[in-house]
């Protein structure tokens, strides 16, 4: 049959309830009799808590507390290693580490409770750069801080340096991010011995907070629920820490004798609690041959983890396989450590470590061009991986490969060529503005790094209905990115049905399997691909067991349901991951095929610099990627323009501002992000190259926008500038300025 839903842009599953009011946020679920909580935290960056206070000015007979003593289960969050508790015991680590709870019927009397609550503690040597070494006080993690430290090599690079006619070295500096999804952290608790604990709340994850709350409380995991609500945002801000939260909202609902307790960040607070993007700094030294050939590269990442693990060890690992980007080179050697600081824990941020390395190594690669009298363009044509070819892990190129269709697509709907000549004569001409044009080349893995989505093991699966709809079953969340739609195009494009007869059914662990987290670029390409050979399945079922002809309406599909339930049973068809055959991987030498797909891409940023105001503005973008296929054209191109915006404010507004370790800016009147008057025309391309093992083709998508525009927009503003060595970002009016003037 032919295809007719996947390549079109239908009306999203969740957009009329969305757009009429009628979809439920966390913050929307009444509850009788509710209590309202708060998190009451740490002021200092390190120290042993000495004592805790209560100032008689508050009548907290009339309040549920929580300390650590009053954890049921374990006081850890149970995420890649079991060193955050949820609660601090004796020591904080980081300022904003939440230490006890309290909770009362009145929202604003709880949340003027907390400023009574008084801690003393003992402060203890911080250390708050990831690159300094600390001494014997300052180690609070292993033996040396490090989080995780990550080495792999191809070829010989120390036999390079002494041959090689052009050398060049660098050091490139990104900042943290914050997160800012437009609806703050939330949920709703419900907990008790004897019901269990349920939750509601704001994430991506369900399986992840489930998990979590099963080792907090000691429960048997049929005795936690985590049912999603619609959440407005992520960005992998709701990945992981999600979890926390909805363990203080339990804890104070179990010590409340199973109330209901809600527990909605303001602004101010998620900005102050909730990770951020990993702050970064690379260092690349690289060998070329006279006519730009690559020859070598020695690349070293630090990131900084703040004070707890996290989900540190996979950011620098996604960091460091994306360090060495779309091209071909004999030798290389990577290294990278994420490192302890008495900063807040940094977390998952879309990208997940790759925007940070791949800025690092596009700003290498313009310097390289310029010392070799070089185009920025030439160069990287010069160095493209082809199919055939291998990674710096060592992976083989198997797929059909032609980054320089993607660069010419990019190159032709920039008029690139042209307005580099025609940007240099306009700077020539004017002093108080400079125009510039720059261009990135990158790649992004679709799903979880090396084995991981093996041991994931994901299981998602359909459910044929009396009625002839059919249920989509997974773990999958929507928070904007249209998840809900194009899963329910895949179903029903392979069980040939409208669109109207796929029901996405609400993530409830109680309903739906661990299909895994939303996060990785891989619920498309991974779980689409899952639902795909459920709803063939379920085709060739219908077709052998229950008479369904081999073309056939919703009423023949219906009916063939109705015998097969009457005759054998519910009709439910689920599939759990398998790598394809040729996807090997090993985790301890950082060698094979680090992911069983990528998505590629070539971005252009055209800008202008105010030499009175030292500010850049984004005139134009050009963004042309291969995902394999989209499946959804419209919400495709909203997902790169979004992931591109958000780039461009990294690049240019974005400052995370700390004092010891802690957001100081954590406002909106102080932490700066593009407004639609900052953000240019955004112009979208596709170039179609179906990947075997995705439904219908397709890839990841949703990390890929944010990997390219940054290191594009630098590269624009070193041409605008005439400043070649352009190696931090955000690219702030006084960074500007400095590059002027130094």
């Amino acid at each position: 049959m032919k295809n007719t839903i996947v390549g079109t842009s239908p009306w999203r599953k969740e957009g009329y309830d969305k757009v009429t009011g009628k979809a439920k946020y966390v913050d929307d679920l009444i509850f009788p009799d509710c209590l309202y909580g708060k998190t009451v935290r740490s002021t200092i960056p390190r120290g042993k808590i000495q004592s805790i206070q209560f100032d008689p000015k508050i009548p907290w007979d009339e309040f549920v507390i929580v300390m650590a003593k009053d954890i049921p289960g374990k006081n850890r969050v149970p995420i890649i290693v079991h060193d955050e508790p949820f609660l601090a015991e004796q020591e904080v680590r980081y300022i904003g580490e939440p230490i006890l709870l309290l909770a009362h019927s009145n929202q604003a009397m709880v949340e003027e409770a907390v400023q009574y609550v008084h801690i003393t503690y003992e402060p203890l040597p911080a250390i708050l750069d990831m690159e300094d070494v600390p001494n014997a006080e300052q180690i609070q993690y292993g033996s040396d801080n490090v989080f995780k430290h990550i080495q792999f090599a191809k070829g010989n690079v120390d036999e390079v340096w002494g041959k090689a006619p052009v050398l060049l070295s660098g050091k490139y500096e990104t900042g943290a991010q914050e997160h800012l999804y437009i609806e703050p952290q939330g949920v709703v608790a419900c907990a008790s011995r004897e019901n269990g604990v349920t939750v509601w709340g704001s994430l991506q994850c369900p399986y992840y907070m489930h998990k979590g709350l099963t080792v907090l409380f000691g429960l048997p995991e049929n005795k936690v629920r985590v049912v999603f609500c619609m959440t407005g945002g992520g960005f992998g801000g709701k990945e992981e820490f999600p979890t926390n939260l909805a363990g203080h909202a339990a804890l104070l609902s179990w010590k409340a004798g199973g109330k209901p307790v809600k527990m909605i960040y303001s602004r101010e607070e998620d900005m102050l609690a909730t990770t951020k993007r990993h702050p970064s700094r690379t260092y690349i030294r690289s060998a070329f041959a006279k006519d730009g050939q690559l020859l070598a590269l020695d690349i070293k990442v630090f990131m900084d983890g703040g004070a707890y693990v996290t989900l540190s060890p996979v950011v620098l690992s996604r960091g460091v396989l994306h360090s060495f980007g779309p091209y071909v080179c004999p030798n290389v050697r990577v290294e990278g450590k994420a490192m302890f600081t008495n900063s807040n824990p940094y977390g998952a941020f879309r990208g997940f470590g790759a925007p940070q390395t791949v800025f690092a190594l596009e700003r290498h690669l313009d310097e390289a061009a310029y010392l070799l009298k070089l185009s920025p363009v030439e160069l990287r044509r010069k160095n493209f991986l082809h199919q055939g070819d291998t990674m710096a892990t060592s992976q083989l190129i198997r797929e059909s490969l032609n980054l320089e269709q993607i660069l010419d697509k990019a190159l032709v709907e920039s008029h690139y060529t042209e307005k580099c000549q025609a940007y240099a004569d306009f700077n020539r001409k004017n002093s108080k503005r400079k125009k510039g044009i720059g261009v990135s080349m990158f790649f992004h893995g679709s799903g979880f790094t090396g084995s991981g989505e093996v041991m994931l093991a994901s299981k998602a699966g359909i459910r044929a209905r009396l009625d002839g709809c059919v249920e989509v079953l997974t773990a999958q969340t929507e928070m904007g990115q249209g998840a809900f739609t194009t899963l329910a195009q895949i179903v029903a494009e392979a069980l040939h049905l409208p669109l109207e007869k796929i029901v996405v059914v609400n993530p409830d662990t109680n309903l739906v399997p661990n299909s895994g987290p939303t996060v990785a670029s891989r619920t498309c390409m991974i779980i689409g691909g899952l639902l795909q050979r459920a709803a063939q399945d379920m085709v060739s079922l219908l077709h052998e067991f229950a008479g369904l002809p081999m073309e056939y309406t919703p009423d023949d599909f219906a009916t063939a349901v109705q015998k097969y339930t009457q005759e054998k049973a519910e009709l439910s068809i689920f599939h759990q991951y398998q790598h394809p055959p040729e996807i090997q991987w090993d985790d301890k030498t950082y060698t094979g095929s680090a992911y069983a797909a990528y998505a590629w891409a070539a971005y252009v940023a055209d800008l202008e610099v105010d030499l009175v105001t030292y500010q850049a503005e984004v005139k134009d973008f050009v963004a042309v990627q291969d995902i394999g296929k989209a499946i959804h054209p419209v919400i495709a191109a909203g997902q790169i323009e979004g992931g591109v915006a958000q780039g461009i404010g990294w690049a240019l507004f974005e400052n995370v501002s700390l004092e010891q370790g802690v957001m100081k800016n954590h406002q909106f009147s102080n932490y700066i992000i593009p407004t639609t008057v900052d953000v240019p025309s955004i112009r979208v391309f596709f170039v179609e190259n179906p990947y075997a093992n995705g439904p219908f083709g397709a890839k990841g998508l949703g990390e890929l926008p944010m990997d390219g525009p940054a290191p594009a927009v630098a590269s624009a503003v070193a041409f605008a500038l005439e400043r070649p060595y352009v190696r931090a970002i955000p690219l702030l009016p006084e960074r500007i300025m400095n590059l002027v003037e130094g």
